[in-house]
C-alpha cells in the first residue's frame, strides 16, 4: 500500500487554493468540477516534480456550504521545511500571520511553527 492523500472540505475553493499556492507553495495537480454531485476537488502537491503517486493534499468543496465545524478530534498536517525563517517570511509575505511559534518541538531538537489556513486547519511547519 502506498499514502495518496489527505482530504479536507473547505469553504471557498478559490480562496484555500490561494492560500495554500501562496503562503505554502503548493501547486495544483488537477482540479475536478463535479456537477451532479455538486462539488469541486482540487489536488495539490507541497514539492515540485513530484509524480502522481507522491502525497497530495485534496480539497473538497462542496457547493453552497461555507464553513465546516472542525470537530475535536481533528489535529493538523505537518509539513518539512528547509528553513523556517524562509517559510514564516513566504507566509507573511503573502499577508498571513503564524497562529503559534516558530518554537520548539517537544523534544527541543528542532523548530515548529503553526500557520491556519483560511477554514481553520493548522499545518504544523517542521525544520530540519
Amino acid at each position: 500500500m502506498r499514502y495518496l492523500h489527505t482530504m479536507i472540505r473547505v469553504g471557498n475553493i478559490d480562496r484555500s487554493v490561494k492560500f495554500y499556492k501562496e503562503a505554502l507553495g503548493f501547486r495544483v495537480v488537477r482540479q475536478e468540477d463535479h456537477e451532479e454531485g455538486k462539488f469541486t476537488l482540487v489536488f495539490l502537491q507541497s514539492t515540485p516534480g513530484e509524480d502522481r503517486f507522491s502525497p497530495q493534499l485534496e480539497l473538497t468543496y462542496n457547493w453552497g456550504v461555507e464553513e465546516y465545524d472542525l470537530g475535536k478530534g481533528y489535529g493538523h498536517v505537518a509539513y518539512h521545511v528547509e528553513s523556517m525563517a524562509e517559510a514564516v517570511k513566504k507566509i507573511e509575505a503573502a499577508g498571513y500571520k503564524l497562529a503559534w511559534g516558530p518554537g520548539k518541538t517537544p523534544s527541543g531538537k528542532k523548530s515548529m511553527a503553526f500557520v491556519e489556513d483560511p477554514d481553520g486547519y493548522r499545518i504544523e511547519l517542521i525544520e530540519g
